[in-house]
């Protein structure tokens, strides 16, 4: 998942991007407020965590904009406000959650795994197709109570393919969510992990079909 970090504590920063990468989150980050509002006008993220208190634009005046444009991707603010008042006016212009510093890491991977299973319609942490049971919290798959353990570009393509189950995702749209700004890489890297991924899947009632110039479906079938 394609993650946007808004925040200008650099130690912070450097402390949440490794962990939430280990989480294996594709994590952009910005510390300027004009910046982030700009590259929110030309990219698309999973999930923005935004704090309040940044340089040259505020967070909340981020948020108004962005919810301003329409969109609904899920917002966590972090902030070191903690007056009442703060907090109803970032959820009243839109934010989804709203985390005080200091906070537990734990919590907030937590919260950011509630914001994306809401955001993607399913509240459930358990997902269960036929012989496959997934779960969202701990990350793990079985297949007829047998664990599948995959390596970790793997494990992001499934999750991100059953998030869309029965709709199309295209090529672009998996490597935006598995790569962030700064790294580099070519659409083939895309069809050598569904090919591993369908081989891992086989017999499972599970298939990712290619849809021609489109992208690809994942399908169950009994």
């Amino acid at each position: 998942m394609r993650l946007l970090l808004i925040e200008d504590d650099k130690d912070l920063v450097s402390s949440l991007k490794r962990a939430l990468e280990k989480e294996d989150y594709a994590v952009d980050y910005v510390s300027d407020g004009i910046v982030a509002d700009r590259l929110l006008r030309t990219e698309k993220f999973d999930l923005i965590v935004l704090d309040l208190s940044l340089p040259r634009r505020s967070g909340l005046e981020i948020l108004r904009r962005f919810r301003s444009r329409g969109n609904q991707t899920p917002i966590l603010i972090l902030s070191a406000h903690t007056e009442l008042d703060d907090r109803i006016e970032g959820l009243d212009l839109g934010a989804d959650d709203y985390l005080n510093k200091p906070f537990e890491l734990s919590e907030l991977e937590a919260r950011l795994r509630a914001l994306l299973r809401r955001s993607q319609g399913n509240s459930a942490p358990v997902t269960k197709l036929g012989k496959l049971e997934y779960d969202s919290n701990s990350r793990r798959i079985f297949i007829s109570n047998q664990e599948l353990t995959l390596p970790r570009r793997e494990l992001c393509l499934f999750e991100i393919l059953l998030n869309k189950q029965d709709r199309v995702v295209s090529k672009e749209s998996i490597m935006d969510q598995l790569y962030n700004l700064d790294e580099i890489v070519g659409l083939n890297a895309v069809e050598i992990y569904i090919h591993r991924l369908r081989k891992k899947l086989a017999n499972t009632g599970i298939n990712i079909r290619t849809v021609r110039g489109l992208g690809y479906l994942l399908e169950y079938s009994d």
